[in-house]
């Protein structure tokens, strides 16, 4: 399968989560780095909606104007593809496309409760493992993603 220009190999998407590791993820950090999603999709005028759970519970959520309630939906599918994958959304559905496939038609889980676009991360801390994630919808998939791994990036600096 011939690789889109610009879309990150699954090499890439995986390095990306070994970078993008968090010493400790308190609800202050929650508060923080949604704050930070909320105010790049203002600046961007992006109608996004952001969401952050960790341990099963949501400390975070904003819906920016122009998002819907189907945004909401969106946030739980993705968020599930992570919690049960520990990876992110984005990754997981490359994973199924570099195999030649799609998640839709090789994972067997329920489409309307799962899927694997872009714009789910994994909240990963060091010596424990996922313990959450940070979702956005809104945008195209890679666009969630890429938006995703920026705030993670700024709010980590690395």
């Amino acid at each position: 399968m011939a690789q889109a220009q610009n879309t990150p190999s699954v090499a890439d998407l995986e390095a990306q989560e070994q970078r993008l590791v968090f010493r400790t993820f308190t609800h202050d950090d929650a508060w923080a780095l949604g704050s930070l999603l909320v105010e790049l999709g203002w600046e961007r005028r992006a109608p996004i909606a952001v969401d952050i759970h960790r341990a099963g519970q949501q400390l975070f959520h904003a819906a920016l104007p122009g998002s819907t309630p189907d945004n909401d939906a969106w946030i739980a599918r993705k968020r599930r593809v992570v919690e049960r994958y520990g990876s992110a959304s984005y990754l997981v559905g490359s994973r199924f496309r570099a195999k030649g496939t799609t998640f839709e038609d090789s994972s067997r889980l329920d489409p309307d409760r799962y899927a694997a676009h872009g714009g789910s991360f994994p909240i990963t801390v060091e010596g424990v493992g996922v313990i959450g994630s940070v979702t956005v919808s809104g945008l195209p998939q890679i666009e969630d993603h890429r938006l995703v791994v920026e705030a993670l990036e700024r709010f980590l600096k690395v």
